[in-house]
């Protein structure tokens, strides 16, 4: 049977920024299942999900064309959140500040893959890195957790969001994503 390979074009972190972020999550020791590897941390712009070539190519060819007159931008991070229930959530996650040209740049992303005839995802964008799958704790999930041990109360990690790649995933790798091409911003 063929393996069906999964795409999505993220914004890349720089690697000191996975080494911050690794750090903080090896300092929390929270009670998820599956923590990412520091490699895999980025910023989902697009997810393409499955993709033939004839279609990878025409998204390559858009976004290229879109991110032509891009330019690196400054990010923060600086707040942690979850997705999914209160009490057990699916995804553990690193949040940046409100920032424009992220919201643009994901945008110019969005709309090359679409004009690729991709279908994507309608849910409002959300820009975050994620760091855990799955509560496995013993108490249910609380705001207050996050609040108690907040590693950005007095630091926030800020970094040149200077790099958009498109990734192919293979579940059974470690780390799982595998830069295809890569389009730096002027």
């Amino acid at each position: 049977m063929e393996k069906k390979t999964h795409y999505f074009y993220a914004l890349k972190l720089p690697h000191e920024v996975k080494l911050q972020l690794a750090k903080i999550c090896n300092q929390l020791q929270f009670p998820f299942d599956r923590w990412v590897h520091q490699e895999d941390y980025h910023i989902t712009l697009a997810f393409l999900g499955y993709a033939n070539k004839e279609q990878l190519q025409a998204s390559l060819h858009f976004v290229r064309e879109m991110l032509a007159e891009s330019h690196s931008f400054p990010l923060t991070i600086d707040h942690l959140g979850v997705f999914g229930k209160k009490d057990s959530p699916r995804i553990f996650w690193a949040g940046t500040e409100p920032e424009e040209r992220l919201s643009k740049l994901r945008k110019l992303v969005y709309n090359a893959c679409h004009k690729a005839e991709f279908q994507l995802e309608t849910r409002p964008f959300h820009p975050h890195i994620t760091l855990a799958r799955k509560w496995t704790g013993d108490i249910p999930f609380s705001d207050s957790i996050l609040t108690q041990k907040n590693p950005f109360v007095q630091d926030t990690i800020n970094f040149q969001a200077n790099e958009v790649v498109l990734y192919k995933t293979d579940l059974v790798k470690v780390p799982k994503y595998e830069v295809v091409e890569s389009f730096r911003l002027n």
